[in-house]
């Protein structure tokens, strides 16, 4: 087990960031994660107005995954996620799904003890840990880890949780792999631009896949197969997921390009991650077990 704190962060991935940490394929490592808004807010006497705002999103990393070459795939599998004992949560004035109701921004401290979240005295939820900024750095641009994109990033997605497996395509030697900004619960959407934010500890396994190429983020969880697209309008992200499951299908499977529309009409779901970033984040999911009838696994 490879030990990796959070006392390096990044806020852009880029491949001009230098690595915190080399690590060989198949290494099992964990890292330390700060909630999105640095822990800055975990104090009781902290506003949201009073915390430094550049601080905010910062990724673990990256780490530099030895003998991954342009063009390969990264895969990554989350095999644990402890989360802290506060979370934070707010609802945020002009911003998100709701923020022209909300004439000022307001946050609340959230107790979190034996994985339940207490929201309020009548209220409690289980907790679903999940990683809200995981990715890899792209090969030219410089991008925000508060943005999502082909390289991952800040994908808002509940399916990137305990047991999934993600698939990163390599745009740069050795990958650098970054992550951070964890919540606790979070609804699909999003919507008041907040998740139960909360610190945490995240275990992964981290492999290279050879010869292979996929066009952005991919996650195998809770037997289906998910492609996840972003773009300056859910319009666009939900276009753009759906055309990468049918080119996947197409390419992968060898579908008819007809076939291949039929069946995602039929039994492929396109769900919201979130509509708050500075672009909005779609998944498409479809039943792994339809590349299992044509013996298809990724990793081969």
């Amino acid at each position: 087990m490879i030990n990796i704190d959070r006392k390096n962060v990044i806020y852009n991935f880029s491949k001009e960031n230098k690595s915190i940490k080399n690590i060989e394929s198949g290494d099992v490592i964990k890292v330390q994660t700060f909630d999105c808004f640095k822990n800055q807010l975990l104090d009781d006497s902290k506003a949201l107005e009073e915390i430094d705002m550049s601080l905010t999103n910062p990724a673990t990393g990256p780490i530099y995954v030895n003998n991954a070459e342009v063009n390969d795939v990264l895969k990554v599998e989350v095999l644990d996620i402890k989360v802290g004992e506060v979370g934070v949560i707010g609802a945020i004035a002009n911003e998100g799904c709701l923020g022209d109701k909300f004439t000022e921004s307001k946050i609340k401290r959230i107790k979190v003890k034996n994985n339940i979240a207490y929201f309020n005295e009548k209220l409690s939820f289980e907790i679903d840990p999940m990683i809200g900024v995981i990715g890899v750095a792209p090969s030219n641009d410089v991008v925000p880890t508060v943005t999502p994109g082909s390289h991952g990033g800040n994908m808002d997605c509940t399916k990137i949780k305990k047991g999934a497996t993600l698939y990163f395509p390599v745009q740069v030697e050795g990958g650098l792999l970054a992550l951070g900004d964890l919540h606790a619960l979070m609804g699909d959407g999003e919507i008041s631009m907040c998740g139960l934010e909360i610190e945490g500890e995240v275990t992964l396994k981290v492999t290279v896949i050879k010869n292979k190429s996929i066009e952005g983020p991919m996650i195998e969880v809770d037997d289906k197969l998910i492609v996840v697209a972003s773009s300056k309008t859910v319009e666009e992200a939900w276009k753009k997921a759906t055309v990468y499951m049918h080119n996947f299908l197409v390419k992968e499977l060898k579908m008819d390009v007809y076939d291949a529309g039929m069946l995602l009409s039929m039994v492929g779901n396109l769900v919201i991650c979130q509509v708050v970033n500075p672009l909005k984040t779609v998944r498409m999911e479809l039943p792994l077990s339809c590349l299992r009838k044509y013996n298809y696994k990724i990793c081969d």
